[in-house]
C-alpha cells in the first residue's frame, strides 16, 4: 500500500505524523522556572561561574522547558542565608556551602568539609560511593530541604594575616573570618572567630575589624584583594581539605519534578562541579606566583600550630559526637572512608605526585 494511501485509511494526516515524529519525552516536559540564589558574588568567576554552568546546562538539556534564573549573594537574600530561603520556599533551589549553616547543627559541615577531614577526591567519592549523600539527605529532610554534588575548590589555603603567625601563643585574641565548624576548633586555641560572606570579608580585613580571613586559594583571593591588606599568607588550610558545594533543594519541589529533571539537575550538578575542579586547578598556580611577585610572604603553619590544631578537632569531634548522634554517625561514616582512602594513596597517588613536584617536566 502506498504511503499516501496508507495515511487516509489510519486516519493520520499531517498534522497527526508531526505528533507522531516529535520525541515522546518532549511532549510531557512541562515548563517551569525557578530561582536560585547563591552565597557567592558575581565577581568570583569560579564559584559563581559554576552556578550559572548548571543553569544553562538545565536549559539546555530540557529544551528550555526548565529554566534556572540565578541569583548573587544579596540579591534576594544575603550569602548567608541560602538554606533559609530554601527551606521556606522563597526560592526552589539554592547553590552554597553546607558548613556555613553549622550554628543550626554542626552536622551540616559535612556537607562542605570538616577540619583535617578527607582531600578533595575522597570528599566527593564518599558523598557519591560511600554513603555520604544518603546520610546527609537523610538529616537535611529534617529542614526540608534535598542535596546534590555540585562543585569543589580542591584544598584551601590557611588565609591572610596582618602579622607573622609563628607559635600556637600568637594566635590567642586573633580576630579571624574562618567559616563553618573549623571556628570552634580555632576558638579553643584562643581564636575569636568570625562569619562572613566573601563580599563582605575585605572591608572587614581592611578597617581592621577582623585581623585575618580565610577564603579559597590563591586565585579567588587576588579578584578579592586580600593581598593588599594583610601581606602574610599561610598554607595549607586544615579545616578544608576539599571542601564540596552543593545543589540545595526545597524537598517539597523536588519531588514534585518530573524523573528526567531530577536526573537533569543532577547531571548539569556534576558538570559544574567537574568545570570548577578544573578551574581552579588552571587559575590558582599562576595566581600564586602572581602575588608572589606582588610582595605576598607565603608561610607555612609550624609543625607545633598544626598539632595543636588536630589535638583541639579531635577534642571537639569527642565532645560534639557525646552529644549529637547525627554528627556521630556522620563523622564515622567519613572516618571509615577516609581511613581506608588514604591507604590506597600511599601506594602509589602519594609516591607518584612527591616524585613529580621534586621533578618538574619541562
Amino acid at each position: 500500500m502506498k504511503r499516501r494511501d496508507f495515511l487516509k485509511v489510519t486516519g493520520i494526516g499531517a498534522a497527526g505524523a508531526a505528533t507522531l515524529a516529535a520525541p515522546a519525552i518532549a511532549q510531557s516536559m512541562p515548563e517551569l522556572k525557578w530561582r536560585l540564589t547563591a552565597s557567592w558574588p558575581k565577581s568570583l568567576d569560579t564559584l559563581w561561574g559554576g552556578v550559572e554552568l548548571m543553569a544553562k546546562l538545565v536549559g539546555e538539556a530540557t529544551d528550555n522547558k526548565f529554566q534556572i534564573q540565578a541569583f548573587a549573594g544579596g540579591e534576594i537574600v544575603p550569602g548567608l542565608q541560602v538554606l533559609d530561603a530554601v527551606q521556606n520556599g522563597t526560592v526552589e533551589m539554592g547553590h552554597t556551602a553546607s558548613y556555613y549553616y553549622f550554628g543550626k547543627d554542626p552536622t551540616f559541615a559535612f556537607g562542605t568539609a570538616v577540619p583535617f577531614g578527607p582531600n578533595q577526591r575522597l570528599n566527593q567519592a564518599w558523598y557519591m560511593l560511600g554513603g555520604g549523600r544518603e546520610l546527609l539527605n537523610q538529616f537535611y529532610k529534617s529542614y526540608n530541604v534535598t542535596s546534590f554534588l555540585a562543585g569543589n575548590t580542591g584544598c584551601q589555603m590557611g588565609g591572610w594575616f596582618r602579622k607573622e603567625i609563628n607559635t600556637v601563643e600568637d594566635l590567642k585574641g586573633l580576630k579571624m573570618r574562618i567559616g563553618g565548624f573549623a571556628g570552634r576548633v580555632m576558638a579553643k586555641l584562643g581564636v575569636v572567630p568570625q562569619q562572613l560572606a566573601g563580599g563582605d570579608i575585605y572591608p572587614a580585613l581592611e578597617k581592621g575589624t577582623i585581623d585575618a580571613a580565610e577564603w579559597v586559594g590563591p586565585y579567588d583571593d587576588e579578584k578579592l584583594g586580600f593581598n593588599k591588606v594583610a601581606p602574610h599568607y599561610y598554607y595549607p588550610g586544615w579545616w578544608e581539605g576539599g571542601p564540596m558545594l552543593l545543589g540545595l533543594v526545597n524537598l517539597d519541589k523536588w519531588n514534585s519534578l518530573p524523573k528526567y529533571y531530577q536526573s537533569a539537575l543532577e547531571q548539569a550538578g556534576q558538570a559544574a562541579n567537574s568545570w570548577m575542579m578544573a578551574k581552579y586547578d588552571q587559575g590558582n598556580p599562576p595566581a600564586l606566583k602572581k602575588l608572589l611577585a606582588g610582595g605576598t610572604k607565603l608561610h607555612s603553619f609550624s609543625p607545633p600550630i598544626m598539632q595543636a590544631c588536630l589535638k583541639a578537632t579531635k577534642e571537639l569531634y569527642a565532645e560534639t559526637s557525646a552529644s549529637n548522634p547525627n554528627f556521630k554517625k556522620v563523622l564515622d561514616s567519613m572516618n571509615a572512608f577516609t581511613t581506608n582512602g588514604y591507604q590506597w594513596f600511599q601506594v602509589a597517588e602519594l609516591g607518584y605526585d612527591s616524585f613529580m613536584a621534586r621533578n618538574p617536566q619541562g
